[in-house]
């Protein structure tokens, strides 16, 4: 058994790699649907090739994307139509973002890269109040569950793979060309932190190795009352939803 694994791993390595797909373009239209019909701004953080910030522009005035990767902005600004509402920049999204305030703003794949507390402080203070907040990242595996999750994504991401491909090889998409790093931070230690920086925060472990923040500014902590008869605030950091 010891000796089949790692030749099965091997395999499925090869399979992805002759069959790949974008795992962070499988959650855009999911980010859409739970924000508005209409918003004035909208902040895309870590751009990457511009997908994400091109289908918010079919709903928002005016968006921008920045990414610390001079190549990738590249390509995001030659993949943009001319009168698309949406610029790039390269830049530090702690850092160098355009003044806000904005109504929306997402990060999706990109807030490992940061420190975690300083970017959601970043995020908090460039949210217009009523805005919305999306971040699409990626954990460390760390708990039975957090294991769980991902054995049950290894045969979905083979027939996604099998079916956005139509069985045959293909090459990378341009999304998935920019430099990339694994996770460090397991996800109750994300939680425990987003919901100290974002009281109200709503987050939940996601298929294919991601898990999902959405914040409101303004929101406020769900009341919930435990069998003690103590009202707390919040839910338990492993069943958040």
């Amino acid at each position: 058994m010891t000796a089949v694994l790692p030749r099965l791993l091997r395999a499925l390595d090869r399979f992805h790699a002759t069959r790949p797909w974008d795992h962070n373009a499988h959650y855009h239209r999911w980010i859409l649907r739970r924000l508005p019909g209409r918003f004035v701004r909208a902040l895309d953080v870590g751009s990457g090739s511009g997908d994400l910030a091109r289908l918010l522009a079919t709903r928002a005035e005016a968006v921008h994307g920045i990414d610390a990767d001079p190549a990738i902005v590249e390509r995001a600004r030659e993949r943009t139509a001319p009168g698309v509402p949406v610029t790039f920049s390269v830049g530090d999204a702690l850092e160098d973002v355009p003044s806000g305030p904005y109504d929306v703003i997402t990060c999706v794949a990109t807030i490992h890269h940061m420190p975690l507390t300083d970017a959601l402080t970043r995020f908090r203070e460039h949210l217009a109040p009523g805005g919305t907040l999306i971040v699409v990242g990626l954990y460390r595996p760390q708990s039975p569950s957090d294991y769980l999750i991902d054995a049950v994504a290894i045969p979905s991401n083979i027939a996604m793979a099998w079916i956005k491909n139509k069985g045959r090889r293909a090459p990378r998409p341009v999304a998935m060309t920019a430099p990339t790093r694994p996770a460090t931070t397991a996800f109750p230690d994300i939680v425990r932190e987003a919901r100290r920086v974002l009281p109200g925060a709503r987050l939940r472990r996601r298929l294919f190795w991601r898990y999902t923040l959405i914040w409101t500014h303004g929101s406020r902590p769900r009341r919930r009352w435990y069998p003690d008869g103590v009202p707390r605030f919040g839910a338990h950091p492993l069943s958040a939803t």
